[in-house]
C-alpha cells in the first residue's frame, strides 16, 4: 500500500477545524497543531466579557471534535516557531518537528493598534479567553469602587469602546444593559443606571461595512438603549484616566476598550512569502502560496480580494482547501475559491439587532432572534448549545447576567 499524504493544519479555529473536518473521507493522515486544546467560538467572545456567558459555554476540547474521526492522527499542543517549506517540515516550540506533503495555516488574527502599541496597556482587544475574563473583570470592579468611592462615580462608570464594527456595537450594547438591568437595585450607594457608555467610531457610520440604511438603524438602536455614539472621530490618546479625540474632546474613564482593528498572525511572515501591509499573505485564487501549491492559508491570515475576515469565510476556505487536496489525489484540476455571502448580523441589546441578507434586510426583534438562532447553530457540541440557550432564555425572562463572578489576574499573560 502506498504512504497516504501527510496533511498538517496549524490552527483550530473555524478555518482549520473546517478543514480538517472536510478531510474525513479523503485518503489521508492528518495532524493537527494548535496551542490551545480547545476550539474556541470567537463571535460570543464578547459575552464572556459582558457576564453573560462562561468561558466553558463557547469553547470546546479539539480532541472531542475529532473523537471519531479516524484519519486525524494526531493533535499536537504547542506553538509553531519554524515553516520549512523547501524540506516540508514545521518546527514546535519544544524542539520537535513535523513533516507534511500538505500544509494548511490557519493562525487567524490578533488585534492591531495601529502602530500605537502603547494604547494596548489602557485599551485590552478581545481576541483570547484571557482577554475576556480580564475585560470582565475590569468592568464588573469598577462598579465595586464606584460603591466604595461615590465621588468617583462618574469617572469610575464611564465605559469607553473604541472601533463600531460588530465587536463594539455588541459590546457597547452588552454594557448598558449590564448598567440598566443586571445590577438594578444591587448597590447602596452608586446607581448602576448612571453609567455612561460611549462609543467611538473614526468612520461616519457604525458597523461601516453594512448598507447605510443598516448603519443608522443600528446607531438609533444603540442610542434608544442608552449608548452615546461618535462617529467620524479618531482617537489620538488613551492613558490611564481616559481618552482624547483627534479634536481635542477628553473623556475621562478608567475603562476603555479597544474593537478597532485586526492584524494577520505572525506566523505568516515564517512563511517567507509576500504579505500585504497588515501582515497577511497573499495567496492565489485557490487558496495557495505563490510558488507552492501544497500550502493553503486560510482565514484572517489570507488576503484575497472581497473575501471579509469574518467566520463564515473563514468556514468556507477550510472546505475548499480540503476539496483540492482530494483534487489533487484524485488527478482532478483544482477550482478557485469563490466566497459565498450568506449575510450579515449584528446584536446590539436586548431585542435589538440588525441584519443584511443581499435583497433582504432588517432590524430589531426578528434580526435580534435570527442572530440567536444562528449563533447557536454553529456553537461546536450540544452540551454548549443547550447551556447558551438556557443562558440567553434566563437572561431573556429574567433581565440578569448569570456570569457576573469577579475571578482571575489583574492583567493577563
Amino acid at each position: 500500500m502506498p504512504n497516504r499524504s501527510q496533511v498538517v493544519i496549524i490552527g483550530a479555529g473555524f478555518a482549520g477545524l473546517n478543514a480538517a473536518k472536510s478531510l474525513k473521507n479523503v485518503d489521508v493522515d492528518v495532524t493537527i497543531v494548535d496551542r490551545r486544546n480547545f476550539h474556541l467560538f470567537q463571535p460570543l467572545l464578547y459575552q464572556v466579557a459582558s457576564a453573560a456567558l462562561n468561558p466553558s459555554d463557547i469553547a470546546y476540547p479539539i480532541r472531542s471534535v475529532f473523537r471519531g474521526q479516524a484519519n486525524v492522527r494526531q493533535i499536537l499542543l504547542g506553538d509553531v516557531v519554524g515553516i520549512d517549506l523547501e524540506q516540508r517540515k514545521i518546527s514546535l516550540n519544544d524542539g520537535s518537528r513535523v513533516s507534511f506533503d500538505y500544509l494548511i495555516v490557519a493562525t487567524g488574527a490578533t488585534h492591531s493598534y495601529f502602530g500605537n502599541e502603547q494604547f494596548e496597556e489602557h485599551a485590552p482587544g478581545l481576541k483570547t479567553i484571557e482577554d475576556a475574563l480580564y475585560i470582565r473583570r475590569r468592568i464588573l470592579s469598577v462598579f465595586e469602587k464606584a460603591e466604595k468611592n461615590p465621588e468617583a462615580a462618574e469617572e469610575l462608570l464611564t465605559f469607553v469602546v473604541v472601533g463600531a464594527g460588530p465587536t463594539g456595537v455588541e459590546m457597547a450594547g452588552a454594557i448598558t444593559e449590564i448598567a440598566i438591568h443586571s445590577m438594578e437595585h444591587e448597590f447602596k450607594n452608586i446607581d448602576p443606571k448612571s453609567a455612561r457608555v460611549i462609543l467611538v467610531e473614526g468612520a461616519p457610520y457604525v458597523l461601516p461595512v453594512y448598507p447605510e440604511s443598516l448603519s443608522e438603524k443600528a446607531k438609533a438602536q444603540l442610542e434608544s438603549l442608552g449608548v452615546e455614539v461618535i462617529t467620524d472621530s479618531l482617537v489620538e490618546v488613551i492613558d490611564d484616566t481616559g481618552v482624547t479625540l483627534k479634536d481635542g474632546t477628553r473623556i475621562e474613564s478608567e475603562t476603555v476598550l479597544w474593537a478597532a482593528g485586526v492584524k494577520a498572525s505572525p506566523l505568516g511572515q515564517a512563511l517567507g512569502v509576500e504579505l500585504d501591509k497588515t501582515g497577511r499573505v497573499i495567496v492565489e485564487d485557490d487558496l495557495s502560496v505563490p510558488g507552492h501549491r501544497n500550502v493553503f492559508v486560510l482565514g484572517d491570515l489570507a488576503k484575497l480580494d472581497d473575501v471579509p475576515g469574518v467566520a463564515p469565510a473563514a468556514m468556507q476556505m477550510g472546505r475548499h482547501a480540503a476539496k483540492l487536496i482530494r483534487s489533487d489525489l484524485n488527478g482532478k484540476p483544482r477550482k478557485p475559491f469563490r466566497y459565498k455571502d450568506k449575510g450579515s448580523l449584528a446584536t446590539i441589546g436586548r431585542a435589538r439587532g440588525v441584519a443584511d441578507f443581499g435583497t433582504i434586510k432588517f432590524s430589531g426583534f426578528l434580526a435580534w432572534f435570527s442572530w440567536l438562532a444562528i449563533h447557536i447553530w454553529y456553537l461546536i457540541g450540544f452540551r454548549n448549545k443547550l447551556v447558551v440557550l438556557i443562558s440567553w432564555a434566563w437572561a431573556y425572562i429574567s433581565f440578569r447576567r448569570g456570569a457576573r463572578i469577579i475571578t482571575g489576574q489583574p492583567r493577563p499573560d
